[in-house]
């Protein structure tokens, strides 16, 4: 007999859970939906010292009084906290743990880390909401238009987001910024991620961070951890109750996608154009790729995506892809350019935006340079970084491309600051030339953004060169067979170089 004990996430109780409960019921499973202290029906038992470590004691009471021997323990977003903390003091009791649509906390984490959205954030670290002083310790529950600060809700139904939002329960400040503890006793159990790919995440995406290199998620090959998409925002317990059930049911059967640590990062491919070995010269972060010609040339200055973890090595501007573009740029006579920037976490745009701007001054100062001739392209999540160049295109800014680019904050982004959105830049970009490859195997929640971006652009009727690859995948440069790309890069460096020489 296996029991499911179910943790949500902030501001909700078991109920929350009700759909979901009755299949897996139907099973023949046991089901514990879980309503925390302060949340649901027991709002009225909250008080200032309703913290973390209460909500990990609920949980471990709960377990200490389901009888049957295999539980399979679900933390939903924040319920990940409270679901690590009570398996680290019960892991003989637990068969496996699965982070619904959750990170990855370590010991001395609060949950105030993995919160996406700055307003939430300001509000928890500095309360002045306009809450009676008494009440100061309670971070008010989202209005209705206001849950998509926690996560995508475009795929709940109308009755089911008013009935989240009037069900919804003021969540206690110190639950989420009091850090959890953990001593490693779980460690050793079994895992499953469920990751919701309208919300931004995807088997993909995993295995693409896992080939950076971060040590911290390198556990994540070990055969007894296991994956599974759904097709769902934020609050798959409300919007695909039945798929989630049928997920948990071959979660805790031991099934879903395994990563190997050869899926996490494959050997790359060659660049899909064959060019040759110029120079190379580092100055700082910038690398700079000459043609040689003389006389000042155009640059053309690369811009990679991310996050990528802090520590990586190779660094991006030494990986495969990035050095082909800048010796591609180079051997056809302008002067290649590419960067490591500070993204790593999505906190860090305004960081990485800095560290472009910084680079771009560099080598628009260069005396090989001809400084009124630059294009920018960016790629994956380094599209974000494109909107400041194009809500005030600069005169020496001669065009703007992107390669299957981030072009909108995904859903739960909430970190990010709204200055970062090309999709709502484009409309002031004006005559700007803009060169946009589409991937056409790209991850559904990414290729959105993209639409979005050229919806607007058709709107305004900004110049948009859209360039497609139907058989590239993200990252295609390096990942794909040369004759799925090789025709999308060639076109877009032709059109780069075109609006720069003209």
């Amino acid at each position: 007999m296996t029991a499911f004990v179910l943790v949500s996430g902030t501001y909700t109780g078991g109920w929350v859970w009700r759909d979901v409960a009755a299949r897996l019921q139907e099973s023949g499973a046991e089901v514990y939906p879980v309503t925390l202290t302060g949340m649901g029906d027991r709002r009225h038992l909250a008080g200032p010292g309703t913290d973390l470590e209460t909500h990990v004691e609920d949980v471990v009471q709960l377990i200490d009084h389901v009888e049957a021997p295999d539980v399979v323990i679900v933390g939903h977003c924040y319920g990940i906290h409270p679901v690590l903390g009570a398996a680290d003091r019960r892991p003989e009791r637990i068969s496996r743990i699965v982070y619904l649509n959750a990170g990855m906390p370590e010991d001395g984490d609060p949950a105030l880390k993995s919160v996406t959205d700055q307003t939430v954030r300001e509000l928890l670290l500095n309360p002045d909401d306009g809450q009676a002083e008494e009440h100061d310790w309670l971070l008010p529950s989202p209005a209705l238009d206001e849950w998509q600060r926690w996560g995508g809700v475009a795929d709940l139904p109308a009755d089911a987001l008013e009935r989240l939002t009037s069900l919804a329960a003021p969540q206690p400040r110190a639950t989420l910024t009091q850090p959890l503890r953990l001593s490693g006793a779980a460690a050793g159990v079994p895992t499953t991620g469920v990751l919701c790919t309208a919300n931004g995440a995807s088997i993909a995406l995993v295995e693409s961070l896992v080939g950076f290199g971060d040590p911290r998620l390198q556990t994540l090959v070990d055969p007894q951890v296991t994956f599974f998409e759904l097709d769902a925002g934020h609050w798959p317990m409300l919007s695909c109750p039945d798929e989630l059930a049928a997920v948990l049911l071959r979660a805790a059967a031991g099934e879903g996608h395994r990563l190997t640590a050869k899926e996490g990062r494959p050997p790359a491919r060659p660049f899909p154009v064959d060019v040759p070995e110029l120079p190379r010269e580092r100055v700082g972060r910038v690398d700079f790729y000459l043609p040689g010609a003389d006389g000042p040339r155009p640059a053309v200055v690369f811009v990679h995506g991310g996050p990528v973890p802090a520590g990586v090595e190779p660094t991006p501007r030494d990986w495969p892809g990035f050095v082909g573009y800048g010796r591609y740029a180079a051997s056809l006579g302008a002067v290649g350019v590419t960067l490591d920037h500070r993204l790593h976490d999505l906190a860090d745009y305004a960081t990485a935006a800095e560290d472009v701007a910084a680079a771009i001054e560099l080598v628009r100062a260069d005396p090989r340079v001809d400084g009124d001739r630059i294009a920018l392209w960016f790629f994956s999540g380094g599209g974000l970084l494109s909107a400041d160049w194009l809500a005030a295109p600069p005169a020496w800014l001669r065009c703007l491309a992107a390669s299957y680019p981030i072009l909108a904050p995904l859903p739960g982004w909430g970190v990010v600051e709204a200055r970062f959105s090309p999709a709502v830049a484009v409309r002031t970009a004006g005559g700007l030339p803009i060169v946009l490859t589409r991937a056409g195997l790209e991850q559904p929640a990414l290729a959105a953004t993209v639409e979005e971006f050229v919806a607007a652009a058709e709107d305004c009727k900004a110049a948009v060169e859209v360039i497609d690859a139907p058989l590239a995948h993200h990252g295609f440069e390096t990942i794909d067979p040369p004759e799925h790309v090789r025709d999308a890069v060639e076109h877009a460096m032709r059109s780069v170089l075109g609006h720069l020489r003209g």
